[in-house]
């Protein structure tokens, strides 16, 4: 199994709006700086509103009936909203599905090597695929992988307590376990 690097960088969700006059209603509630409710009025005097007061426009709820529309600066509502999903987008966490491979034979070295390992991606939030490719001979063994598997997920829980995704299964020639921090 090829294990993928490269880190791609999703684009910021920022919702799009309707200012001035690409506003398709023909009556709007309007707001205005303060969040005051002015009542509902033709969008063309909402619009000379706004530009009494050298403000934007701006559609906030399209689907409201009739849409709400707010006289605000747009270049420094554009900026917070930004801020928001930039905000949002450093607290949320996307799991990713990281591999570990271990063999039959495998040493109590290499075991503790895999095992931080194992660790540091649960503690990111990641899952962790524990998978032995059984070659040969091996294949004849396989109550060996599966005894390999529970002991190596047991040294785990010792620190991280861990819940199943999937349990340890054979799939060709792979038993594969895949588990998540609790």
């Amino acid at each position: 199994m090829r294990i993928s690097r490269k880190r791609r960088k999703p684009k910021l969700l920022i919702p799009k709006y309707r200012i001035n006059q690409k506003i398709l209603a023909t009556e709007v509630r309007v707001l205005d700086i303060e969040g005051t409710n002015l009542g509902v009025m033709p969008t063309a005097e909402a619009l000379a509103k706004a530009e009494e007061q050298e403000l934007d426009l701006v559609e906030i709820n399209p689907k409201a009936d009739p849409p709400v529309a707010k006289i605000i600066d747009f270049t420094r509502f554009k900026y917070q909203k930004e801020k928001e999903v930039r905000k949002q987008k450093i607290k949320s966490h996307v799991a990713e599905l990281k591999g570990i491979r271990l063999s039959v034979r495998i040493g109590e070295g290499e075991m503790k090597t895999r095992q931080a390992q194992a660790e540091k991606f649960l503690n990111r939030g990641d899952k962790a695929k524990i998978e032995i490719i059984l070659r040969g001979r091996e294949r004849g063994k396989v109550s060996i992988a599966y005894e390999v598997i529970k002991k190596f997920i047991t040294q785990i829980e010792e620190n991280i307590p861990l819940r199943y995704d999937q349990e340890a299964t054979m799939q060709g020639n792979k038993v594969t376990a895949i588990v998540v921090k609790k």
